[in-house]
């Protein structure tokens, strides 16, 4: 049995993640604890019972769900005896990269916590609301060739790229929103479902470069470490130990492309993992994972009796 660990990334936050395992377990309660320090917020609170429309502000959905996602590893290790170092590999989507690495023990959960409100910021910052976009291109045509030909078709009239290889059957492009527009168009005459995604800014592409700057600034006065296990890091879906390279990794995350099928491939092939373990809020990523690697078991480790159940298979 060869275990990855997989982070999810924002959209699979919801009011009232990370409640369940506050009540059962005095180990999630002191990572919703730390987190709400390092950041002088009540996070946790507006997690558990606050507007959704606050909780889905970028600055605020990052930490939230890296905070979920540390509350399950910390559980898993204090409660049930399942510590990171039984994985061969870790790997988190977009800012789940950053829960993966502070599961792995290269970033504290203060640091992470930190980076990830300036990273939410800094994002939203760097393109006014409304002059981005992003879309999900959907359906057995669309896979990563396609989603090139529409954003090649989107680039007459502005930035556009493929930002997010999920699977095949779910490619999300990013970029200016006329540019967006036009390779909508263009995804759909070749085939494609195109949905837009109700996001506040075009996340992982060269218009997110103010960002990265602002990233590159933080991240050289963190300290890093390296991970054990080893990180798959999104933009290259190899696996990563060096500090320097991960911190190099993390700034050009910003404006790149997540490389998440790619990665799965890997950790499947290469990294001949059979087991991947979801640690945080929804189930994204286990069906994901399910999607490229049928015959790979899949666990969504959200409330206390997920947990509980992966336990007892190891």
């Amino acid at each position: 049995m060869t275990i990855a660990f997989l982070f999810p990334g924002q959209g699979s936050q919801a009011v009232g993640m990370g409640a369940e395992l506050a009540e059962a377990f005095a180990s999630a309660r002191a990572i919703f604890e730390e987190v709400d320090d390092a950041l002088d917020q009540r996070l946790f609170r507006l997690m558990r019972e606050g507007l959704v429309e606050d909780l889905t502000l970028t600055e605020n959905a990052q930490p939230a769900l890296m905070a979920v996602s540390l509350a399950v590893m910390n559980v898993l290790k204090t409660d049930f005896g399942v510590s990171v170092d039984r994985a061969a590999f870790v790997a988190g989507h977009s800012l789940g990269e950053y829960s993966a690495l502070a599961a792995a023990g290269a970033l504290s959960v203060a640091d992470a916590a930190r980076l990830l409100k300036l990273r939410g910021q800094a994002m939203q910052r760097a393109v006014p609301v409304g002059d981005g976009a992003m879309a999900s291109l959907i359906g057995p045509k669309s896979d990563v060739a396609l989603a090139e030909a529409a954003a090649e078709a989107g680039r007459a009239v502005g930035v556009c790229v493929v930002a997010n290889d999920n699977n095949a059957g779910n490619v999300v492009i990013s970029g200016a929103k006329a540019a967006v527009d036009l390779a909508i168009e263009k995804a759909k005459s070749l085939g494609a479902r195109a949905i837009p995604l109700n996001v506040s800014a075009p996340f992982h592409c060269p218009l997110m470069a103010p960002a990265a700057e602002e990233m590159a600034r933080a991240l050289e006065e963190t300290s890093i470490r390296s991970p054990r296990p080893a990180l798959v890091a999104n933009v290259t879906a190899r696996p990563v130990v060096d500090a320097d390279h991960i911190r190099e990794l993390l700034v050009e995350q910003v404006t790149g492309r997540v490389r998440w099928r790619e990665s799965v491939e890997w950790l499947v092939g290469e990294g001949e993992v059979t087991v991947f373990a979801e640690a945080g809020a929804g189930k994204v990523l286990t069906g994901i994972a399910k999607r490229i690697a049928p015959d790979a078991a899949a666990f969504a480790l959200n409330a206390p009796v997920d947990l509980e159940a992966f336990a007892k298979t190891l």
